[in-house]
């Protein structure tokens, strides 16, 4: 699904990555406990702790299916190579945040099917519990929140994020960019015409076609006394328009780059730390020489093993340094380094691009071959964009 940048708490890491909330996403959790209570109160017939508990538990269990949907888009993604920043969510949903766009239009599919792949999953196990436990009738009947339904409350829980999973999943599979559904149209339209950045039009144009449909039904519902629903769904066609727009003006200046890619701009001779270096030595003669607060590090034929920054060099002890290597202090991080022969529209949005202010670039057969720095991506921009 779709989200915003800003400000964000974090809340743990798995596997490196950094699961976050935005300030927002704690009015959904209220609004989420509190109808929940209040259906439980009416299903249970009392008031007091225990509707509230189970009002909490849904809330646990609908925003754990979101971030299952976010790390379904992550593992993917890490296993085709980009990586990921962090998830976040936020009042609309959640967000993987990525290194770097696919490189290919099937890269781009799974990564966009992902999610939905692992929220069906959701959908079809709970449905299957649900079932099994009390037949279809009554499951039914607990999925629509019939509170004079027979059904106890943990199996109308269940029935609720049956329910509520289902209903993001067909709203997400709209083919409205930037949500997945038109990521997929995306995918399909770089597949047949083989030019991403027109796909890209494409599929943003898609999104604000949809993103001013949703702002003219939220407004026809607002109208009609549905005034909550009228408000949620404007609100969502106005970040989708958002959003689309943004990825049209990008597609502007990617159109505009051209076929330009890394070779093209970057550095060809970075200064580089052999791996089987000393930690002492690498203090002494690059970064008290340089002033650096990273450098790339590779091996006797010159392979790229990642990044060696000043920070971790301190933490070692004094009396190991000199008896440590360097190559066993690096960071792996895939999102570190790009393919020299990259597309330089594909740096647009990289996170780490920005981060550390360069990536390292390398061959096909994994060799440092230079940096690309983000002054160098903007240089190219500017040229590109200049008149005659």
């Amino acid at each position: 699904m779709f989200g915003l940048g800003g400000g964000s708490i974090t809340l743990f890491h798995f596997r490196g990555i950094r699961v976050s909330v935005d300030w927002s996403w704690f009015i959904v959790l209220f609004l989420v406990i509190l109808y929940m209570t209040n259906f439980f109160e009416s299903l249970l017939g009392t008031g007091g702790t225990t509707p509230f508990l189970y009002g909490v538990l849904s809330a646990v269990g609908f925003f754990g299916s979101i971030l299952l949907h976010e790390f379904g888009h992550a593992v993917v993604a890490e296993r085709n190579g980009i990586g990921i920043s962090g998830i976040q969510l936020w009042i609309f949903g959640g967000m993987a945040r990525m290194d770097r766009e696919a490189d290919s239009p099937s890269t781009e599919l799974k990564v966009a099917l992902a999610g939905p792949a692992v929220t069906l999953v959701i959908v079809v196990v709970l449905s299957l519990i649900g079932i099994g436990s009390v037949g279809w009738t009554e499951f039914r009947e607990a999925a629509v929140q019939e509170t004079r339904s027979d059904a106890s409350a943990l199996m109308a829980l269940i029935a609720w994020l049956v329910t509520i999973n289902a209903l993001v999943l067909v709203f997400n599979l709209l083919p409205a960019y930037p949500m997945d559904g038109g990521r997929v149209a995306r995918a399909i339209s770089w597949w047949r015409s083989g030019d991403r950045t027109a796909a890209t039009r494409f599929a943003a144009n898609l999104g604000r076609l949809f993103g001013y449909l949703f702002i003219g039904l939220g407004i026809a519902l607002l109208v009609s006394g549905r005034a909550f629903a009228g408000i949620w769904l404007a609100l969502v066609g106005m970040v989708i328009n958002g959003s689309a727009r943004g990825a049209a003006m990008q597609t502007a200046i990617s159109s505009r780059i051209g076929d330009v890619c890394v070779a093209d701009v970057m550095d060809r001779e970075p200064v580089a730390i052999p791996g089987d270096l000393s930690v002492e030595q690498a203090l002494d003669e690059y970064f008290l020489r340089y002033r650096w607060p990273w450098f790339p590090v590779v091996d006797a034929g010159r392979r790229f093993l990642g990044l060696l920054m000043r920070d971790r060099a301190d933490e070692v002890p004094e009396f190991e340094r000199a008896g440590s290597n360097v190559s066993d202090f690096v960071d792996h991080d895939i999102g570190l380094f790009v393919r020299d022969d990259t597309p330089l529209d594909a740096l647009l949005a990289n996170q780490n691009l920005r981060r550390l202010g360069a990536l390292m670039a390398v061959d096909a057969e994994g060799r440092l071959s230079g940096v690309v720095t983000i002054e160098q991506v903007g240089r190219a921009l500017r040229d590109s964009t200049a008149g005659p």
